[in-house]
């Protein structure tokens, strides 16, 4: 992953302390606000890929029940907040072009092959593989991933700990481990790195928890305001003002 020597900042979700989490404003915010990568949830609904987290749709927008039972051409008209809709994943793609970086969340059932393959057709378009980076809490999906796209760089996202490192390097070939604020430590990250895994800290978006987790000598951190966090980094946001108050 690319970013500033030795960190990087990763938008999660999008920039979405700023705008409604996993649209299209909020992943052009996130690049506008200078973050070097940016993470988006990704389900197999419908036949395609949509950026979207829930199960269900109470929360992110005014539909209800759940994402799976209704149409595509109803989920696309639901209001997503701001009068934003549901993305697909490779409207995504394309707005953020082939030099950021992209961190793509398997949500659901059934995203591996579908999320390999449209990684494949934009490295055929020249995206390069170094600009994906695919994660999930379901290993089994990732080791699916890992299995028919090898060359696509993979991320576990971790819930608890500890971790049997050997499981996970044997199915995974994990690049990075994704980490919650409240577990992670000096050892855990030392011991990853010793194995030439980077550690990335979920979810930050207060100073003292970027000085905390900076001491410890983390690679990188997901918040949902990237351009404050470059602030306290001391690196210049090239977007507008950033929110105060994160959204819910």
């Amino acid at each position: 992953m690319n970013g500033a020597p030795g960190f990087t900042v990763i938008a999660h979700r999008g920039a979405s302390a700023l705008a409604p989490e996993n649209t299209l404003a909020a992943m052009r915010l996130a690049a506008a606000a200078g973050a070097d990568w940016i993470e988006v949830d990704a389900q197999f609904v419908a036949g395609t890929l949509l950026a979207f987290h829930d199960a269900t749709l109470e929360r992110t927008t005014n539909g209800r029940g759940p994402l799976t039972a209704l149409p595509l051409a109803a989920l696309l008209r639901l209001d997503a907040g701001d009068g934003e809709r549901i993305p697909f994943l490779w409207e995504i793609i394309e707005a953020l072009g082939p030099e950021r970086g992209l961190n793509i969340e398997l949500k659901g059932p059934d995203t591996a092959a579908a999320v390999a393959a449209l990684v494949h057709k934009y490295v055929h378009r020249g995206w390069h593989y170094s600009r994906f980076l695919v994660s999930s809490f379901d290993h089994a999906e990732l080791a699916r991933l890992h299995r028919l796209a090898p060359r696509i760089p993979v991320g576990a996202l971790v819930s608890r700990l500890p971790v049997d490192w050997g499981a996970l390097q044997r199915r995974l070939d994990a690049r990075s481990l994704h980490v919650p604020l409240a577990l992670v430590n000096r050892v855990l990250v030392r011991r990853a790195h010793a194995r030439g895994v980077r550690i990335l800290v979920y979810t930050v978006d207060q100073r003292r928890h970027l000085a905390r987790v900076r001491a410890m000598g983390v690679d990188g951190v997901f918040s949902n305001d990237p351009g404050r966090v470059l602030g306290w980094l001391g690196r210049k946001a090239r977007g507008g003002p950033q929110a105060a108050k994160r959204r819910k």
